[in-house]
């Protein structure tokens, strides 16, 4: 069976459960959402896993996570543990090449990935992400130049580019 430490990330205003696996972190919650949120993805996407709060196991995604939200930190050296179809962990890379503050569609995504008719499968390997800021899916605007749909809502995610830019 597998074992999913969970803890709380709380920085500042925001309030966050976060999760790891003992390959790396696999999940990153919603704002407001809490531990529901877990174990409604644990059922779908790693059924039978056992959810375990683990506070010192997560000291170091909370650290890194911490640093992102005080402005000290563009980039993240920690393991995560995606799961995922392998078109997924296509998308998913490519999210994490998007420099931190920057912002891209979803059509260059899905021309980054060599895939450039399939932006709706592009749009819902991005919703699927399991793991905000560290695969940055903040960072993919409509075409339009619109923020769109997010995981953690767009306010959220508003907040994480404003964060970015420095405001």
């Amino acid at each position: 069976m597998e074992t999913i430490r969970w803890s709380w990330l709380q920085k500042g205003d925001w309030n966050l459960v976060i999760a790891a696996t003992d390959k790396g972190l696999c999940w990153i919650g919603s704002e407001g959402r809490g531990f529901d949120e877990l174990e409604e993805w644990a059922a779908a996407r790693r059924p039978g896993a056992e959810l375990v709060r683990d506070d010192g196991a997560l000291d170091p995604y909370r650290t890194q996570l911490g640093e992102y939200f005080d402005g000290g930190r563009t980039e993240f050296d920690l393991p995560v543990d995606l799961g995922g179809t392998p078109f997924q962990q296509k998308v998913w890379q490519a999210l994490r090449e998007i420099p931190c503050g920057e912002t891209v569609t979803y059509s260059d995504i899905a021309e980054r990935i060599g895939r450039p008719t399939a932006v709706r499968a592009v749009a819902a390997a991005i919703g699927a992400n399991p793991v905000l800021m560290l695969v940055p899916c903040h960072r993919v605007i409509g075409k339009n130049g619109k923020l769109t749909g997010f995981r953690g809502g767009l306010s959220m995610k508003e907040r994480l580019l404003a964060l970015e830019a420095g405001e």
